[in-house]
């Protein structure tokens, strides 16, 4: 007995069968995760949302090495190939080791540079828009919501105005109002610059309205976080509002901003490509998957091939992202198991 209660007190095993190999066996690791955490677990072990990051993935890398894939290939998305097209404008050529995805219709730029290129706009559009609206739209949440009095009362003005906006009606009229100040009312304004103009013009109308709706979301989280004691507590304890704001309450919206990033990326690739397929979207010479479709319905029966590359590029796009979005929610919230 004295030399079992040594062996105890030693932290040595008192049952003579017992094995320091069956106490390790035993042991379970028990470090303690974060929510956020927890939930990029499940995302790791979700199969759906791996194959839709690495499809989406996929489409980044090939937006950020359009230049070198057009090199690969041998061709630029701006020569005009007219010896490739008859006198009513037909490619005169199927796809081949020259022209991977054949040549546009009528004017013989190379099917494949423009498709190489033309994820960029995409990309880079809802890429700047979704991190505008999510800055803009959770910080002036977090301000609305833990400030309130005449603030709250003014932001949700403001929210509620911006939400009943015609949005379409806007997004027609800001660019030809941008390119009357910036680029001019002369008809012989540079191509790029009117191409720039657009550009720049369809961030700031889509970002003017998507940080609203984001905004009201966190606004009515902090709403009920602000009640909480940890936060009572740090009131008490004098911390600065800056430090409850980004330390104490913003730990705690990651899975609401999370999910609304995700949520939105897919949503403004479509709106871009819909805007610049009504003509109030991007404009030449800007390649961009958007004017590839408006220009190949004229062609569709001829050459199917100009109008689905791009439909179908959106299309698997826009479906990898929603599908991860679906599983960024499911994976943070708790109540969900798949």
């Amino acid at each position: 007995m004295i030399e079992e209660a040594e062996l105890s007190r030693a932290g040595a095993p008192t049952d003579p069968m017992a094995s320091p190999k069956a106490d390790q066996e035993k042991k379970v690791d028990t470090r303690r995760k974060s929510p956020t955490q927890i939930a990029f677990a499940r995302l790791r072990k979700d199969r759906v949302a791996v194959i839709c990051a690495s499809i989406f993935g996929f489409f980044v890398l090939i937006a950020i090495f359009a230049p070198l894939l057009a090199k690969l290939e041998g061709q630029d998305p701006t020569t005009l190939h007219q010896d490739l097209i008859d006198q009513y404008g037909y490619p005169t050529i199927p796809p081949n080791g020259e022209h991977w995805f054949g040549v546009e219709p009528r004017l013989g730029r190379d099917l494949f540079a423009r498709f190489v290129y033309g994820a960029r706009p995409s990309l880079i559009v809802a890429g700047t828009v979704t991190i505008l609206t999510t800055i803009i739209g959770v910080t002036i949440g977090l301000l609305a919501g833990f400030v309130g009095g005449w603030l709250d009362r003014i932001v949700s003005w403001v929210i509620d105005f911006v939400l009943s906006l015609p949005y379409l009606l806007f997004a027609i009229a800001v660019p030809a109002v941008l390119l009357t100040i910036f680029v001019g009312t002369s008809e012989n304004a540079a191509a790029q610059d009117v191409a720039n103009a657009r550009f720049f013009s369809l961030i700031i109308v889509l970002s003017f309205f998507g940080w609203a709706s984001l905004a009201r979301l966190i606004r009515g989280e902090v709403l009920s976080l602000r009640e909480r004691e940890f936060i009572s507590a740090a009131k008490v304890l004098g911390v600065p509002t800056r430090k409850i704001l980004f330390k104490e309450l913003l730990p705690n919206l990651v899975a609401p901003i999370v999910i609304s990033v995700s949520m939105a990326l897919p949503s403004y690739i479509v709106v871009e490509a819909g805007l610049t397929y009504l003509g109030v979207g991007l404009t030449e010479p800007t390649p961009s998957w958007g004017l590839t479709i408006a220009a190949a319905q004229n062609y569709y029966r001829a050459d199917p091939l100009y109008l689905w590359i791009p439909v179908l590029a959106i299309t698997i796009l826009v479906l990898s992202l929603s599908l991860l979005g679906d599983s960024i929610r499911d994976a943070f919230d708790p109540r969900t198991r798949r």
